[in-house]
């Protein structure tokens, strides 16, 4: 006996007939159950043709050629906007080092570091809001290499409040491309670097 869908009369075939519903008898084909079935739906993830369900790890709604791609995709914007903070870390296993360092959003940045600490105990010392925070980072590593006891990358052997006086000396007013590259370029830290 040949079955047909109950909307469009379409002959049912396991092609579009869900094994479920023909388990159950129900006599719609998928067309007719989900119209908008083959439409483009924005909160859906697809990587190379294939739906990625919402309880994937990796789930980002867009449409990718891989994983790659869907985890890098929003790079760019980062990249791009150069607004963000400015902000010190430290954490009372490195007693007396701070992690000067610059962020979208400070908060965020510090609950990916505790995410690494068996004891969450990374603390916000502070943190301040910057028109370019890649600029405003840089003169902060610069006048903290002269003031700290040493330098690991932007980790600094200094005390708290030299830190904050630091990263709240900074100038925030808005100039040029040019004018930022040549200031920011002109200065070295300790070792002679280009900050």
């Amino acid at each position: 006996m040949i079955k047909t869908c109950n909307t469009c009369n379409a002959e049912l075939t396991n092609n579009n007939w869900g094994i479920s519903w023909k388990r159950i008898g129900r006599t719609q084909c998928n067309v007719c159950n989900n119209p908008n079935r083959d439409t483009k739906n924005p909160e859906r993830m697809y990587v190379n043709g294939k739906y990625i369900n919402k309880a994937h790890p990796l789930y980002k709604a867009g449409n990718y050629k891989s994983f790659d791609d869907a985890a890098f995709s929003s790079l760019s914007n980062y990249n791009k906007n150069k607004e963000g903070e400015v902000y010190a870390i430290s954490n009372p296993a490195w007693d007396g080092w701070i992690k000067i360092g610059m962020a979208v959003d400070a908060e965020d940045r510090l609950k990916s570091y505790q995410t690494s600490s068996p004891r969450r105990d990374y603390v916000l010392l502070h943190r301040e809001f910057f028109n370019n925070r890649r600029k405003a980072e840089a003169e902060a590593h610069i006048i903290a290499s002269e003031k700290a006891e040493e330098r690991r990358g932007e980790w600094f052997k200094i005390n708290t409040v030299d830190a904050i006086n630091i990263i709240n000396s900074i100038d925030n007013t808005v100039k040029d491309g040019l004018q930022e590259l040549k200031e920011v370029f002109t200065k070295k830290d300790k070792q002679g670097y280009y900050e």
